[in-house]
């Protein structure tokens, strides 16, 4: 440890990062403004109170993603040493997993239960509706579940969802009065697999904290000091749990939250801002600090942000500043058509990295839906610039790794009925889907899990010798991997399982990619298994087993994956960039019923929420922000007008700087004024060409990327030139309606260059 950090932190802090810091006791409220130093008050407040003599075991501190709680540890470490390690610091989800692996006995779990994952629970709220004989286009299981999962998020169990007559009368209404049945037996079966979903791991700590008061008092008693980062992100549930845990009898409350109500964007995933905004109501004598300083952005884009916010009626009031006065001003693009707009973005972007010496990974492009980046990649594989989407498909959602995994899951809870499915024929070994589903069946009438079934009851069929020799692998896994490391056991089920074998034989590029993946996966286990297995000569952290490293995985978020690399643009949704921060920022799609979505226009609350994300969206940019709008735009397969986001107007005209709606913006400067976009346009005056001068040129020589005359409407460039030999022309001159669509058997163009 750095003594010198030791003893200067505090003088690293503002005066009211200061004063949050040293607030230990009692309930305290830190609203933190976008940039304004959030996690260096979070981290050294966990720092202050270790070196005022608090037990770092009975400190707990929740975070949403394990990168920001790796983070926090290791700038604690910095100031407190490795002491650090032994915060309890993480995910609700990790952390109450970890609580939950001890004491689950208690509410009737075994302690080495499965953790399903979205693809799991899928699957089985798909064979609850096929069991049930009930129609899929009735009751798509995406919505089945968003509804059972908004049941647990709210405490309400199937007996409670039966007698709630607001959510059984919406089911009835969409012809989904079966809902709560499915919710029912949707909880039989994971007791009956010893398995928890995501949400389950939130509600099963409510109930254990809730029905067993021993257990309860042992946790309110180990954490003396509850910490919670993004507060505004917390649901119901989340809050409940909190309550539990901090208010302990005959001490203090001594809970700290850190958050931004202007920041809560999340209610689509259970989120509720009510939490943040009643948090003093509930907790009395709470201590409130604003951090307003502003460290990340220009005081143009500062100053939008709080002129934007300050149309939300419900918020608690605070106004950002920064220091970082001059800068560059708001540009704002006004395309005719959501292609036009991907063109202009990057030739913004190229701009930008000629002007002002940005990099690739300084650059993000943000837009409302995933949907809206097909246009952007076009335009940026055509500049040949390089780009990642932020939030692709992750590592551990590709077939190999959740085929092995699934194996991994199944060697550890034999009661595992996803993963069972998932395995029981691959590699192939002659067992088909009728037999499974006579197992399902045999399992489901007699209550037992699938694995239970095969053991207790004589199965016949063809099958038979098959089944037998699957079930004495799976249980000769299971023996074995109680006395080696995961790294150990991951390769023997890899290399037993017949996996690696199979896609080794079939020698193809796919299958040795698929090998190339699993090794990869090994290889991280045995990182795993070596990480931190002893710090400053103790083993403080002895458990690696493969049920350990399958519990680390089972909760990895968006977030948690590595960041690329490579010099990229990065192109993601604005809810998926918040918490992060780029030089150059491009906001687009900003239309009526795109952003905000038109599913808000009909909700205050919601054109709230959409009016956050766009908060969110603008802050991320440090030094330059661009905006873009498109007056046309395709979508569901046909071409719709649009208007400009009402955002778009919330911000003072004194922020913006010239409004682009040219490919070079100094051929046609357009007035500096916001009432630009509602004023009348001033069409230039084409120059004049002499028809008796004019030479067009047969068809076949027309070529993507010419320049080319036109005797209407003057020079442009050939930007495509579709099978129906249909081209895209993009006209210079033209203030309204620059690319045009002409068949070029019918045009007359001159080619200029």
């Amino acid at each position: 440890m750095s003594q010198e950090i030791a003893q200067t932190y505090l003088h690293e802090l503002n005066e009211i990062q200061r004063q949050a810091v040293l607030a230990s006791d009692g309930p305290v409220m830190v609203i933190a403004g976008p940039g304004s130093g959030k996690t260096r008050v979070l981290t050294f407040k966990i720092a202050h109170l270790i070196k005022l003599g608090v037990a770092p075991w009975n400190i707990l501190a929740l975070t949403f993603t394990n990168k920001a709680a790796r983070e926090m540890k290791d700038r604690i470490e910095k100031v407190v040493g490795s002491v650090a390690n032994r915060v309890w610091a993480g995910t609700f989800h990790s952390l109450f997993a970890r609580i939950l692996r001890v004491e689950a006995q208690h509410i009737g779990f075994p302690n080495d239960f499965s953790i399903y994952d979205t693809t799991d629970s899928k699957s089985l709220v798909t064979e609850i509706i096929k069991s049930l004989g009930l129609n899929t286009k009735n009751y798509p299981n995406g919505l089945v579940r968003s509804r059972i999962s908004s049941a647990k998020s709210n405490l309400i169990t199937p007996k409670m969802y039966a007698v709630n007559e607001d959510l059984m009368s919406q089911d009835r209404m969409g012809n989904r009065p079966m809902i709560q049945v499915i919710y029912q037996k949707y909880v039989d079966k994971c007791k009956q697999a010893g398995a928890m979903d995501f949400d389950d791991l939130l509600l099963n700590m409510f109930k254990l904290l809730y029905q067993v008061p021993e257990i309860r008092t042992k946790y309110q008693s180990q954490f003396r000091y509850v910490l919670v980062d993004e507060f505004q992100d917390t649901n119901y549930l989340q809050y409940e749990i909190l309550k539990l845990l901090s208010q302990y009898e005959g001490s203090e409350e001594n809970v700290c939250i850190v958050g931004d109500d202007a920041q809560s964007i999340y209610s689509f995933r259970g989120a509720t801002i009510e939490n943040i905004l009643q948090f003093e109501t509930d907790y009395k004598n709470v201590q409130v600090y604003k951090l307003e300083q502003n460290y990340r952005s220009t005081n143009y884009i500062v100053e939008a942000a709080n002129q934007v916010i300050n149309h939300n009626k419900r918020q608690i009031q605070k106004k950002i500043w920064t220091e970082k006065d001059g800068g560059e001003k708001i540009k704002l693009i006004k395309a005719m058509t959501d292609t036009e707009e991907g063109k202009r973005i990057a030739d913004s972007i190229v701009e930008h990295k000629n002007r002002f010496n940005v990099s690739n990974s300084d650059i993000a492009i943000l837009y409302r839906t995933n949907s809206q980046s097909r246009i952007f990649e076009e335009y940026l594989r055509r500049y040949n610039l390089p780009y990642v989407i932020f939030g692709g498909l992750s590592f551990y959602q590709r077939k190999e790794i959740k085929d092995l995994i699934a194996y991994f899951r199944l060697a550890v809870n034999l009661d595992d009925n996803e993963a069972f499915k998932r395995v029981i024929n691959f590699p192939k070994r002659g067992i088909g889907k009728t037999t499974v589903d006579q197992l399902l069946q045999l399992a489901d009438d007699n209550e037992m899990s699938i694995m239970q079934a095969l053991s207790a009851i004589e199965f016949k069929g063809r099958a038979r010798t098959k089944l037998v020799e699957f079930v004495k692998m799976i249980h000769a896994f299971r023996a074995k991997i109680t006395t080696m490391t995961a790294y150990e056991a991951a390769c023997l089920i890899a290399r037993k399982s017949g996996i690696t074998e199979l896609y080794k034989n079939e020698g193809s590029m796919e299958s040795m990619n698929r090998l190339e993946n699993i090794n990869s996966l090994l290889d991280g286990i045995q990182e795993f298994v070596e990480d931190d297995l002893i710090e400053d000569g103790e083993e403080y952290n002895q458990d690696r087993s493969l049920a350990k490293y399958l519990q680390g995985i089972s909760l990895m978020t968006d977030q948690d994956n590595e960041e690329n690399d490579n010099d990229s643009i990065t192109l993601m949704s604005t809810h998926a960039a918040k918490g992060l921060e780029y030089r150059s920022v491009f906001v687009v799609g900003l239309e009526e019923n795109l952003f905000p979505s038109y599913m808000s226009l009909s909700d205050p609350a919601q054109i709230d929420e959409e009016r956050r994300l766009f908060y969110v969206a603008i802050t991320r940019a440090e030094e330059y922000l661009t905006l873009s709008y498109a007056n046309t735009r395709y979508q569901y397969g046909s071409v719709r007008n649009n208007e400009p986001s009402r955002f778009i107007e919330e911000i003072p005209v004194d922020n913006y700087d010239a409004i682009i709606t040219m490919r070079n913006p100094d051929r046609f400067a357009e007035p500096k004024s916001l009432g630009g976009l509602r004023a009348p346009r001033i069409q230039k005056k084409l120059d004049y060409i002499d028809p008796e001068n004019f030479n067009p040129v047969p068809s076949h020589k027309l070529k993507e990327g010419m320049k080319v005359l036109h005797l209407r409407f003057g020079k442009g460039e050939i930007i495509s030139i579709d099978e129906s030999k249909i081209a895209t022309i993009e006209f210079y001159d033209l203030v309204e309606n620059q690319e045009k669509r002409i068949a070029l058997r019918y045009a007359k163009l001159e080619i200029i260059e």
